[in-house]
């Protein structure tokens, strides 16, 4: 297939020019109710960021909307689709929504069929629930899913439920027509290159590679990674982020990707950036509760946009899902230490009109 018959060309030119994504949080008010209001307030706020595009209904947005008791996944992906079209609508430009996708096949199957009928472009497939399953099973449901709607891989980190892969699996991952992107997020550097190297092996130069590893987001965007396939040597750049991290301080995150971009480009490093790397390795540990095996990390997100207004509560629908002890006074040692990695003076001129 040529790049003109594609039609999913478009897209691929978007991912492949390197974007911010963030992972949308869910906003709940002191009764652990969804807030309509400020789940329309957060989209906005990333629209009018600067971001690329938006991933919904993923880890950050939090699984338990699944669950009969809440059923909160199709209104939370309308909501999402509904109020970004709409804020686009005065400005039109390329934005890629993102659907999270969950399950073994045939929930799978059916959310990214809802994700395609409320208008979005991709599904970020979790193999969570796949477990130890032979990797040849799981890429037929790769395959399957893909059916219905284009796909983002997602390598997750063990820690919070992935799983290690082989880099053959990568391969033959990347072998599926219909696969836009792959997110890398297992934390590991050597899984890390394994799928940068699948993908090059692949020969799809047209599959966009996105950092998820929000332990290490400014190192992966500078790295040239090259590996010699066939006696030719190919480098390949991690475009773009599809972060939680990044889901908080956006428009600051959208400044950094640009200055990035322009580092990566130039003759030579600054040393400085170096520094910027731990920065902001150092926010996202206060932010996940890294030191506590990363249980605060959706409620550290939503303390941030509580704090700047965005959201009326860190609350979760697990209860159980709490700040970690001390995980608030390292997130305010970390925004005072790192002001030109935040964003509150954005998000104070403009929260009344998103909160309209």
């Amino acid at each position: 297939m040529t790049a003109n018959s594609d039609p999913l060309a478009p897209w691929r030119e978007h991912l492949l020019a390197g974007h911010v994504i963030p992972a949308h949080p869910l906003a709940l008010d002191a009764s652990r109710q969804l807030s309509e209001r400020h789940q329309r307030a957060l989209s906005r706020y990333y629209v009018d960021a600067g971001c690329g595009g938006i991933a919904v209904a993923v880890h950050s947005t939090q699984f338990e909307i699944r669950d009969p008791a809440h059923n909160l996944l199709e209104p939370v992906l309308t909501l999402a689709s509904e109020t970004i079209d709409a804020q686009l609508a005065a400005a039109p430009r390329p934005f890629i929504k993102i659907a999270g996708v969950c399950g073994r096949t045939a929930q799978a199957r059916r959310e990214a069929t809802l994700a395609r009928n409320l208008g979005y472009h991709a599904a970020l497939l979790s193999l969570a629930a796949w477990g130890d399953a032979p990797e040849d099973g799981i890429l037929a449901h790769c395959h399957t899913v893909a059916e219905e709607l284009p796909l983002i891989g997602f390598y997750l980190q063990p820690a919070v439920g992935g799983r290690v892969f082989s880099r053959h699996f990568w391969s033959r991952f990347a072998e599926i027509e219909n696969v836009l992107a792959i997110k890398i997020a297992p934390f590991n550097r050597y899984q890390t290159l394994d799928v940068v190297r699948a993908v090059i092996e692949t020969g799809r130069h047209d599959i966009a590679l996105y950092t998820g590893n929000d332990d290490t987001i400014v190192t992966d965007l500078l790295t040239p990674f090259t590996f010699t396939h066939h006696g030719e040597t190919i480098t390949r750049h991690i475009s773009g982020g599809l972060l939680g991290h990044w889901g908080v301080w956006t428009h600051a995150a959208v400044r950094l990707l640009n200055e990035l971009k322009a580092a990566r480009a130039a003759p030579s490093l600054d040393p400085a950036w170096l520094a910027r790397a731990a920065a902001v390795t150092d926010m996202n540990a206060a932010l996940f509760d890294a030191a506590n095996g990363f249980a605060g990390c959706i409620p550290g997100i939503l303390e941030v946009l509580r704090r700047q207004g965005l959201v009326p509560t860190h609350h979760c629908l697990n209860p159980n899902e709490v700040l970690s002890p001390d995980q608030a006074a390292e997130l305010d040692r970390v925004t005072s230490a790192y002001p030109d990695l935040t964003d509150d003076t954005f998000v104070a001129t403009h929260l009344d009109s998103w909160l309209r």
